[in-house]
């Protein structure tokens, strides 16, 4: 017998949905090469976030399929983190500080079909992308007005990918041991090796750290999180936050 108290998933998207709908004007704020101090609350960034589901979904992005971030900590980052998941697709984060063999052989090992990329690290990309076997678009992480010139071929501006997508997305119920990212290890021996989490253990992660004896988060927070967005799940800091 199965008991029917709290009868849903733990999902990554039950969170967002949370956030969305009881904080809904809380901040987020952000410094990026092509913005010096950008700002929304969580309300509009929940739009982008529907809107780029949309926008993966049309172009084919299945359940399970991986998808690459090669970026650093920033807004855009942070609807990646929301979409890419919660359409049941696996977020790969690539940590941009290992050396071009490594970068080359965790993108090749995931086999990742996309690879959204800052403007920071476009040029990481530009060195290896004729090693890289499964990649079938790069999407710069900014705007038409700043999208750089670059040799990767097959490439667009975030901004345009999801543009005319709508703001709204009918988020599928999912199983909660759903995987939902990807982070490779340094490997300091050897080949990095993968580490996948799951819906589920994001989200008791996120559970966990808010506890007074760990982080002790709250909505009244601010939080700068030092720890990298690619780096084992920021700490679960993001998620955690809302």
């Amino acid at each position: 017998m199965y008991g029917l108290m709290m009868d849903k998933p733990l999902t990554i998207t039950s969170i967002m949905q949370h956030a969305d709908r009881n904080y809904p004007y809380s901040e987020i704020v952000s410094i990026t090469v092509d913005s010096p101090r950008h700002s929304y609350n969580y309300a509009d960034a929940f739009k982008q976030i529907r809107k780029l589901a949309n926008a993966l979904t049309a172009y084919g992005i299945k359940l399970g399929d991986r998808v690459g971030f090669m970026a650093w900590n920033d807004y855009r980052h942070f609807e990646l983190y929301y979409a890419v998941s919660g359409i049941g697709s696996i977020m790969h984060t690539i940590n941009p500080r290992l050396s071009y063999e490594q970068i080359t052989y965790i993108i090749n090992h995931s086999a990742d079909r996309l690879i959204f990329v800052d403007l920071l690290n476009v040029s990481m990309l530009e060195k290896i992308k004729d090693d890289l076997q499964k990649v079938e678009l790069f999407v710069v992480l900014t705007d038409e007005a700043h999208m750089p010139k670059t040799t990767l071929v097959n490439v667009q501006c975030y901004e345009s990918f999801i543009t005319n997508e709508k703001d709204e997305f009918d988020w599928s119920l999912l199983d909660e041991q759903t995987a939902s990212s990807l982070y490779y290890t340094s490997g300091t021996m050897g080949n990095p090796k993968g580490v996948l989490y799951s819906h589920r253990s994001t989200v008791l992660h996120s559970l966990i750290i808010i506890l007074p004896d760990v982080f002790n988060f709250s909505i009244r927070e601010v939080i700068l999180p030092i720890v990298p967005m690619f780096h084992v799940n920021t700490w679960s800091c993001l998620s955690a936050h809302e």
